[in-house]
């Protein structure tokens, strides 16, 4: 024990500088893919809610794209984008969508009818109601689908090392490389705590984004 202490404590203080930047980076690929997923998917999933038969065949689609390999989606962004953080974050986006969209679509479609009824009779149009009632008593459960594509997010990160985007999977893969323990636990921990202050912080974002009657239900 006392020995993985000092090799934690060696890493750090021999490594900080590159900690910092990798950290950074490692937070930017996978907040930049997050905040793609959340424009693309959200917007999506609300409008696939209102068109039941499309929506069959969207849901499919990124299905399909989410059972590919991460490592294979890297690789097949190389002919097209080359190496370095923009494939990584593409393929990231790609990895994101369908936690996003599938809650989205699920929080809409799960909204009583007999509120939707109840705001139309009250005089608001369908956009109103889609923004004004169903969206607000969605948020939780897209929020979830938010909070999960972020540990995804995060996680898969590690992996766009190997298309020299940077980050925490440096670490891993150079201990990995070198047969350098400290590396690779050093590397692995970071991207978890990353992960866990990244879930944190989005379910303080999820608790103000609920309506306060919602919030007390919970």
């Amino acid at each position: 024990m006392g020995t993985f202490i000092e090799a934690a404590n060696d890493f750090l203080v021999t490594n900080k500088h590159d900690i910092i930047v990798k950290t950074w980076e490692h937070f930017y690929i996978s907040m930049l893919a997050l905040l793609l997923g959340i424009i693309v998917a959200v917007p999506l999933g609300i409008i696939l809610s209102k068109t039941k038969k499309i929506s069959k065949v969207v849901m499919a689609i990124v299905s399909v794209l989410q059972t590919l390999p991460s490592l294979a989606i890297l690789a097949l962004m190389i002919p097209f984008l080359g190496v370095g953080k923009v494939p990584a974050i593409i393929a990231l986006f790609i990895y994101t969508l369908l936690p996003i969209l599938n809650n989205t679509f699920i929080g809409m479609e799960s909204v009583n009818k007999d509120l939707k009824s109840a705001g139309i009779s009250m005089g608001m149009t369908k956009i109103q109601s889609v923004f004004l009632l169903e969206f607000p008593l969605a948020t939780p459960v897209i929020m979830a689908g938010i909070r999960l594509s972020a540990v995804y997010a995060v996680s898969w990160a590690t992996l766009a090392s190997y298309i020299g985007a940077g980050g925490l999977g440096d670490f891993i893969f150079n201990g990995l490389n070198l047969y350098q323990t400290e590396f690779i636990l050093g590397g692995a921990i970071l991207v978890t705590i990353l992960a866990l202050i990244v879930d944190f912080v989005l379910s303080k974002v999820e608790k103000w984004a609920t309506p306060k009657g919602l919030r007390v239900e919970r």
